[in-house]
């Protein structure tokens, strides 16, 4: 099984744009669990993306929270946390 690994850039935007609200992080914790046992489509909606991101993927934590992420061979390497604007 792949392993989930955080970036610094994840942790730091993780905490600035949702260190206030309990509820996302939760939400957050929820979505990994399902992201953890290969569940890629409701509720996190995972998708690979496009233009200067190609290569990159990226899933729903619900509301306009998407976190991206790179997949390789044996890791998943969760890069940015944000609003569709923020990330994309």
């Amino acid at each position: 099984m792949k392993r989930i690994e955080f970036t610094k850039q994840f942790q730091k935007r993780l905490k600035q744009r949702y260190g206030h609200q309990p509820k996302v992080v939760a939400r957050l914790q929820r979505h990994l669990q399902l992201f953890k046992q290969r569940i890629r489509k409701e509720p996190i909606n995972d998708h690979p993306l496009t233009g200067r991101l190609r290569g990159l993927r990226a899933f729903s934590v619900g509301g306009d929270v998407r976190v991206v992420y790179e997949e390789t061979t044996d890791r998943y390497l969760l890069l940015d946390i944000g609003s569709h604007n923020q990330v994309y």
